[in-house]
């Protein structure tokens, strides 16, 4: 009976672990034909391409190539690749590392394909307080 609940534990950690190891990685790409790579919107904050690692390159909020830099072409809410304009016409893309699309990052409404997940949708209505501190934000997020 000892070694029956071992194997059905072993198992349920296998098939938890098999899925979160499996787990696609989403890229974001903005700017003209969406060519420039704007970091990896569910990686942890500890990986370099990560948008909430703020020591990164798509973390950090002074970065020019950063979704956090209000100041930016990708973070101001004025500029038409950023996701934070409610009226973008180039927002920038989300996919995996396959090319599959999963939407446009935007918090326009009426941009048709708009990503609309969990995290796209949390990220857009609180996009101003995560640019703050990006870091604290995610264990908010994801734990």
């Amino acid at each position: 009976m000892k070694h029956r609940n071992y194997l059905i534990l072993f198992g349920l950690i296998f098939f938890l672990l098999s899925g979160y190891l499996n787990a696609e990685s989403l890229l974001i790409f903005g700017g003209k034909n969406h060519k420039t790579f704007l970091g990896c919107l569910n990686c942890n904050n500890f990986e370099s391409k990560s948008i909430w690692n703020s020591f990164g390159k798509y973390g950090n909020r002074f970065n020019s190539n950063s979704i956090w830099n209000q100041f930016g072409n990708f973070g101001s809410e004025f500029s038409a690749d950023s996701p934070w304009n409610e009226f973008a016409s180039n927002p920038p893309i989300i996919v995996d590392k396959n090319g599959k699309f999963y939407g446009y990052l935007t918090r326009n409404e009426f941009k048709e394909k708009r990503a609309d997940f969990k995290l796209a949708n949390i990220i857009y209505k609180y996009y101003k307080k995560i640019r703050e501190n990006v870091s604290e934000w995610y264990p908010k997020i994801f734990n």
